[in-house]
């Protein structure tokens, strides 16, 4: 590898790690002016990459000035010209071109070893970690002579957190901390992988570490806003959000990505200004899903439909999210309202459909369709039912602590002692905002909705709590399974009348998970005839 330069280039890697991608290709660009070789294209050209959204096209500028350079020896710039490959979705196509890179170099370079290993890791959508692994191992391996880089350490600790081996990721997150000399990188890493893992104390505790040990390190306040994002904590999460913008740089690629993520935060006019900034300074047709997803909000979703479209109509197939089928389903659905189209909202259903199918989780897709399509069920209340002083206390000390677990759990079950199940439907529901991953509170919630008489509520809760608690460990799944037959012949019941075939489905899911189940037994008998 060529190191003249190689303090700049090190610079470079830190202000990527930090998120100054700005600053990273300013830096990269100073050394291509000074020496055009082929290690500075590459570098230069991969800062287009790893950005929060990459931009083919300027890294491919760059890669083919490297690889002009020696069609054959220019092992970083053929990297990257790869790894755009992989990243528009060609991947055998990449993985060819990248172990020709590995067979031509001889294997003797630990850097040509990792650059591939990280292009192979890089996409969310288009990779393959094994193979990325591999390389990674390599690398490591043969620079362990001269002193491993911390940043080998952090690539593949995420290449095994991509192949879901955990353990392995926290073991390579462990080595980085030992030679890391900003250990807020590591810590920020570590606790994005707990977090993944819904360890929440452990997430916390690792992204605390990491403003510990840098308060000035951009990617640990975005990790801390996702956090807080989990916990409904919004206000929280813009700040943080906000801090991240701060810290890290202008560069409009930044700018786009914390407008998205304001967005989540609910900081919807921080959002739309973070964008209108840099909307005409930005090619990426990524500016477009952004603008729909704020218009709608909005509920100007005549404009989100045309930003949407525009959006797919300009972007790569490989970077078309199934949440681009939902917030589509979403806008149909409320335009669909608006004209009475039967027709328009069961396309809606269909395409919201696909998001759930993916897991995404930009929105609770049934809530949210459920308000775009004008179907949301009523909000329960326990306002004119029976009450009494313990009810009444705890009713005041609710409004003053509201996320109170506790309070909340007390105050539903006082409710259901007097049977005022609109105010129990009422406190589950506030219990579940609080706990979104405790699925017992959505059990409870649909029981109470179920007493009250709003079926179709009742309906929704019981499905959420299956599919909270098919998110969960088998252990858990285990636990939880006499409250899931109870949830399927609850749905079913419900159903009946209405949907026999629907019903039917529900009941025979009730009888899987338990066989034993007289009374479900007795209702597929009867709506089998």
């Amino acid at each position: 590898m060529n190191m003249v330069g190689a303090q700049t280039v090190a610079e470079g890697i830190n202000d990527i790690d930090g998120y100054k991608f700005g600053k990273a290709k300013e830096v990269y660009t100073a050394l291509v002016n000074k020496e055009p070789s082929d290690a500075n294209y590459f570098y230069l050209g991969n800062a287009y990459l790893v950005q929060s959204e990459p931009d083919f096209e300027k890294a491919a500028e760059y890669f083919s000035k490297g690889v002009a350079l020696d069609a054959k020896k220019s092992f970083f710039s053929r990297i990257g010209q790869a790894s755009v490959k992989l990243g528009k979705g060609d991947k055998a196509g990449a993985i060819a071109e990248l172990n020709q890179v590995a067979k031509d170099s001889r294997e003797k370079d630990p850097e040509v070893l990792y650059r591939i290993g990280e292009a192979l890791a890089l996409y969310p959508n288009h990779n393959d970690p094994k193979l990325s692994i591999e390389y990674l191992n390599k690398a490591v391996n043969l620079a362990e002579k001269k002193g491993v880089p911390e940043y080998y350490y952090y690539t593949l600790g995420d290449a095994n957190r991509l192949n879901k081996n955990w353990g392995e990721a926290m073991n390579a997150y462990d080595r980085a901390l030992e030679v890391a000399k900003n250990k807020a990188a590591v810590y920020t890493r570590i606790g994005t992988l707990w977090t993944s893992a819904k360890q929440w104390e452990r997430a916390k505790d690792n992204i605390d570490k990491a403003i510990q040990a840098d308060a000035n390190y951009a990617p640990a306040y975005k990790a801390r806003g996702g956090f807080n994002i989990v916990y409904q904590k919004y206000d929280q999460a813009a700040l943080d959000y906000k801090k991240y913008l701060d810290l890290a740089d202008s560069d409009p690629n930044t700018v786009l990505d914390y407008a998205k993520l304001a967005f989540l935060a609910k900081d919807y006019t921080n959002a739309g200004s973070a964008l209108d900034s840099v909307f005409d300074k930005i090619d990426d047709p990524i500016k477009y899903r952004i603008k729909a997803y704020l218009q709608y909000q909005a509920k100007d979703y005549a404009g989100a439909k045309t930003s949407l479209e525009t959006f797919l109509s300009k972007a790569e197939k490989s970077r078309i999210l199934p949440s681009d089928s939902g917030l589509e389903g979403l806008i149909l659905a409320a335009i669909g309202k608006e004209k009475k189209d039967a027709a328009m909202l069961q396309q809606a259903q269909q395409k919201v459909a696909v998001a759930k199918a993916a897991k995404d989780e930009t929105f609770d897709w049934d809530a949210e369709l459920a308000s775009a399509s004008g179907t949301a069920p009523k909000v329960a209340s326990g306002e004119g039912g029976p009450s009494n002083a313990a009810i009444d206390a705890l009713k005041k000390q609710v409004a003053a602590d509201p996320k109170n677990t506790d309070l909340l759990y007390k105050l539903a079950n006082e409710y259901q002692g007097v049977q005022n199940w609109g105010g129990a439907a009422s406190a589950w529901s506030q219990m579940a905002n609080v706990l979104q991953t405790w699925e017992p509170a959505y059990y409870s919630l649909g029981y109470a909705l179920q007493k009250s008489g709003d079926a179709a509520g009742a309906i929704a809760a019981y499905q959420k709590y299956v599919d909270v608690l098919a998110a969960k460990p088998a252990a858990d799944q285990a636990k939880g399974k006499e409250l899931l037959a109870n949830s399927y012949y609850n749905m079913a019941s419900l159903t009946a009348n209405a949907d026999k075939a629907k019903a039917l489905e529900y009941v025979t899911k009730a009888l899987e998970a338990n066989p034993a189940d007289a009374d479900a037994a007795k209702l597929k008998e009867k709506l089998s005839k």
